[in-house]
């Protein structure tokens, strides 16, 4: 093929097989592209592309050759990772400086509807275009252990659990990604779910790609009582029974891609949640904010 009047500079070609003829290049309900594709450098990621990995330079006035292997992005059985990772949450009761930390294997897996990356999951059953809707599971990190503060003394260790639902995905005009989930305790350890909608977008700067988001969380009764809550049974003069009901709170943060080489990967996310007054206003909350991020370097085959 032969494309004319291509400035002179550093570029990069994608090309790809349209196999239904429809226009445009067909995506799982991850987003992971479905039709065979390749792109310049015969560069193969394993996550979204950098730039200056695909790039090579076209000079004004003469004619560049390239050659172009056409593959599939997840292989026949799709791609698997594996690594090390954490998750951690800072510590907004009073008097504990305590971070939370969770050491877990980072198994990653991207499947034509199957998304497994480190403490969550999502399997798409409907959709595929700008649309999906999915089952998800995520692990849900016990808040904090008696022994972190005096001021939790009685109340016992905050259980971990694993939650799951349904969540739904809309790309919007823009590269805009809105997410709407619901989760519930499966396990029965502390009772009642959560709702979450966030809005993100991704942006390309070298090997990095990085996200913004911004999140609204809502919290049942259980969950917020759970974790912030103090029940009469362990009431003492110095922490008065408190009842939180459910709360709204607001979240900021992001998550990014590093890519060190074509196999090895660096994936990051943190936020800070804002709380309400259902929660500052309970006898054992010190601060109005807790950061929580994950991490993980995973190997991809």
């Amino acid at each position: 093929y032969q494309i004319d009047d291509v400035p002179s500079g550093e570029i990069a070609v994608l090309v790809y097989v349209d196999e239904n003829e429809n226009g445009f290049i067909d995506k799982n309900f991850i987003g992971i592209p479905k039709e065979p594709l390749g792109i310049s450098n015969n560069y193969r990621p394993k996550g979204p592309p950098a730039f200056g990995r695909a790039k090579f330079t076209v000079i004004d006035g003469k004619t560049t050759s390239i050659d172009i292997e056409i593959y599939k992005v997840l292989g026949e059985r799709g791609r698997l990772g594996i690594g090390a990772g954490v998750i951690a949450r800072s510590s907004p009761y009073v008097g504990s400086s305590t971070t939370v930390l969770q050491p877990i294997p980072a198994i990653a897996y991207n499947g034509e509807r199957l998304q497994w990356l480190g403490p969550n999951a999502q399997y798409g059953f409907l959709g595929g275009g700008r649309w999906r809707l999915a089952a998800s599971a995520s692990y849900r990190i016990g808040v904090y252990e008696e022994s972190d503060s005096p001021a939790l003394l009685g109340l016992g260790d905050r259980d971990s659990t694993m939650m799951a639902g349904l969540g739904f995905r809309y790309e919007i005009p823009g590269g805009i990604n809105m997410l709407l989930r619901y989760e519930h305790d499966v396990l029965g350890k502390i009772g009642g779910g959560d709702a979450t909608a966030r809005l993100s977008k991704g942006f390309q700067a070298g090997w990095l790609r990085i996200a913004p988001q911004l999140q609204v969380n809502w919290l049942s009764e259980d969950l917020t009582n759970h974790d912030f809550g103090v029940p009469l049974s362990a009431a003492t003069p110095d922490r008065p029974a408190y009842d939180t009901g459910s709360s709204i709170s607001y979240e900021a943060g992001f998550s990014s891609f590093i890519e060190l080489t074509e196999d090895w990967r660096i994936i990051l996310s943190l936020s800070a949640e804002f709380f309400p007054d259902e929660i500052t206003n309970s006898p054992i909350v010190a601060d109005d904010h807790a950061i929580k991020g994950f991490a993980a370097i995973t190997y991809v085959f």
